[in-house]
């Protein structure tokens, strides 16, 4: 008895494509970061503020 194994192949990234997409991603999250963590309007700061210590991340 026999059993056939089908394989697939998933092309990976390069690597200048994984920097890219990682300073990217960096990016962003210290764009989002910022934004809130200087934000005018105390609500917003105040929520991400809030969020982030129930997730048990400290701040201050």
């Amino acid at each position: 008895m026999t059993a056939a194994v089908q394989t697939s192949t998933v092309s990976g990234l390069s690597l200048s494509q994984r920097l890219v997409a990682g300073a990217l991603a960096l990016f962003l999250g210290l764009v989002l970061v910022g934004g809130v963590g200087f934000a005018g309007d105390l609500a917003v700061h105040d929520g991400a503020h809030d969020t982030r210590h129930a997730l048990g991340f400290p701040c201050h």
